[in-house]
């Protein structure tokens, strides 16, 4: 059972991250006082998973206030094709869009590779008789074609309706009727079905990306609905409030919300660990970092500039494009369940197969016989024997054992094919790393390193080396951090509206009115207390991609113009002499943060036992040196220096020498 401090009630804020291996909960009161508690996650069912997590926490159903929840739920639907079938109504000519895609290959020179399968079937396509174009509406949608698209989706007996027509970003007219038309027979059919539109969903130029993301949205819809209905009766049971859910831009949404923008939810869990390391960060007031969060199946990279995560449109989900707003999060298969296998050129790999929580790497002792990342630190002592949080104990033998099949295939020794594995998982995390950074302009060697999840604080000095990064940030709670960030989220509501028109022709009028009506829509009835932001996406004039900047009710078009050419130069190097033009806005209505008080209590002494229990202070340790923190395992490399940090975690620095 977690360490809960019995002063913990009252108006108390949960954040449970539900992960491949752990399902981690973070529980913080009205004073910022926080409490973490980690269970091994239930993969057949996730709503078990968190209501073992809050029976293991102890914490009382009354005292609890809001409940924030980060799932994987679309995230595996979409790796697993498990969605609902999805029929989908496109502009006549045009039902080949999923799978022209952009015409590229799936890989430039491997002629073996294909692109993963579209969403839906080849055959569940209806061609309407419409078509708009940027000039106007160039063929009707007629009653008559109404009615005859209406009949063939119908006959196709779909789970959920999706419409796609061109140019609907801008004039939404026909979408609008077949969706009328649709939920009205629909009802006299006696059927149960969304309809989901693409003007709706993502009204931004791009028919692929737009159509994708809408189809992405109607196949997770109702699974999404379905589970999060679950979890709300299992907590309701149990005397628990209804519980928010992460989306991917980092904030909060209700379950009603959530249920209607199943696709925002596709980094539902990432998000909350950059938001976690962002309250640190600003706490810490360290200008640039780089985030790097280890689980047991996976890590995750991210960026954070100025205490807040980067936010960008999004990209690919398991092959599929979701151009949604998403905190800058990039998965990478490999994590400490990662198993290391040899590939047919003899080459040792790290992942993507996983032991996941079942039956886990070899050193858990629940039937895993393959050498894992975690397996290669037990090995060599960076992970200690015995018991461990979350129901886990580390069995040396196990994990030895399992290495030792894997370095008789290499043939060398036990140690030596142990360090082979970690490097190699490190050298594919400091790829994703070296990505998001240096394509942006950014200078990693500048950056502090945020390392946190189960394996972030064992992994972090030998990415640091690959990247020629000298500071790292192992925060507090590290192992948990994903579930502290889900509890300290606002509620945060998205909004896109599309605003294609050259800069020089925007008034300060025309863009204020632009954001007042986005605003107006997100808020509602229930939004009065959120506060807004608003970016715009620009380019030059014959660009085929955009830079998003910030914007107030108080620019125009000519001092967009001038900051977007200020960061196109210092994200790409240099500028162009030609007009730039708007291509859409985005809005975000963002609630308060829950506070937290980050604090070690100070008491002087050594690390008892190697472990740091949160409350010993010790000014440095030099490496190398092995730490057990509360819920993860720091390695300090011979090099390094580690400090105790006043707000618990360690800040580890490389030496001059």
């Amino acid at each position: 059972m977690a360490d809960i401090d019995t002063h913990l009630r009252h108006a108390v804020a949960v954040g449970i991250d539900v992960g491949g291996t752990f399902t981690d909960l973070a529980a913080l009161d009205a004073n910022g006082r926080i409490v973490t508690t980690k269970v091994l996650s239930v993969p057949s069912d996730r709503a078990a998973g968190v209501l073992n997590a809050l029976d293991d926490s102890a914490v009382l159903p009354d005292d609890v206030e809001r409940i924030a929840h980060g799932t994987t739920v679309v995230t595996n639907l979409l790796l697993e094709r498990k969605g609902a079938r999805v029929v989908l109504c496109a502009t006549r000519g045009f039902a080949d869009l999923l799978e022209l895609r952009r015409q590229e290959r799936a890989s430039l020179y491997d002629l073996t590779a294909h692109h993963p399968a579209a969403l839906i079937a080849s055959g569940d396509t209806v061609e309407v008789d419409e078509r708009i174009v940027p000039e106007g509406v160039e063929r009707a949608l007629t009653p008559e074609a109404t009615a005859a698209a209406v009949r063939d989706v119908l006959a196709l007996n779909p789970d959920v309706v999706a419409i796609a027509f061109l140019h609907a970003y801008d004039n939404p007219v026909h979408e609008q009727v077949l969706r009328d038309a649709l939920e009205r027979a629909l009802r006299e059919a006696g059927r149960v079905c969304d309809v989901v539109c693409s003007h709706e969903v993502l009204p931004e130029i791009r028919e692929y990306e737009r159509t994708a993301t809408t189809v992405a949205e109607a196949y997770a819809r109702p699974v999404v609905q379905s589970y999060l209905h679950a979890l709300s009766i299992a907590l309701d049971t149990n005397g628990f409030c209804e519980p928010q859910v992460m989306t991917s831009a980092g904030g909060t949404l209700s379950v009603t919300l959530a249920s209607r923008h199943a696709a925002a939810l596709a980094l539902s869990g990432p998000a909350g660990g950059v938001a976690g390391a962002s309250a640190i960060v600003r706490e810490l007031q360290i200008p640039l970092a780089l985030t790097i969060d280890i689980g047991g199946t996976s890590a995750d990279v991210g960026m954070i500039v100025d205490g807040e995560p980067l936010v960008e449109r999004g990209g690919n989900v398991a092959g599929v494009p979701i151009a949604l707003p998403r905190v800058l999060v990039e998965p990478v298969a490999a994590g400490g369940g990662s198993i290391g296998w040899i590939d047919e050129g003899g080459a040792l790999r790290a992942g993507p197969h996983s032991a996941g929580a079942v039956p886990g790497p070899a050193a858990y002792d629940r039937g895993g016989l393959e050498a894992t990342v975690t397996d290669a630190h037990v090995v060599l002592g960076h992970i200690p024997e015995g018991e461990w949080s979350g129901g886990v104990r580390i069995a040396g033998e196990r994990a030895r054992s399992a290495m030792q099949l894997l370095s008789a295939r290499l043939g060398v020794s036990v140690h030596r094919a142990a360090h082979a594995l970690i490097h190699t998982a490190d050298a594919t995390m400091a790829r994703a790393l070296r990505r998001i950074s240096v394509e942006r302009g950014v200078d990693p060697r500048r950056a502090t390193l945020v390392a946190f999840g189960g394996g972030g604080p064992l992994h972090a000095c030998g990415l640091a080396e690959q990247l020629a990064m000298t500071r790292i940030l192992v925060p507090p709670f590290a192992g948990v951090l994903s579930a502290v960030g889900l509890a300290l989220a606002p509620e945060r509501r998205e909004g896109l509206a599309s605003l294609l028109v050259v800069c020089n022709a925007l008034s300060r009028e025309q863009l204020a009115g632009a954001m007042s009506t986005l605003i107006t829509a997100l808020r509602g009835t229930d939004g009065a207390s959120l506060s807004s932001q608003c970016w715009v996406r620009a380019r030059y004039v014959g660009q085929g991609y955009e830079l998003e900047l910030s914007a107030t009710d108080q620019d125009d078009g000519a001092s967009l113009a001038q900051r977007f050419s200020a960061t196109h130069e210092q994200r790409l190097g240099f500028v162009l002499e030609r007009a730039v033009e708007c291509v859409s806005l985005r809005v975000s209505l963002v609630g308060e943060r829950w506070p937290a008080k980050f604090a070690r209590t100070f008491r002087e002494g050594s690390l008892a036992a190697d472990i740091d229990d949160g409350r010993v202070m010790q000014q440095t340790i030099v490496g190398p040196y092995t730490i057990r923190l509360p819920d993860a395992t720091m390695h300090v490399k011979d090099g390094w220096t580690a400090t105790a940090l006043a707000i618990g975690g360690w800040m580890m620095e490389l030496d001059s020498r």
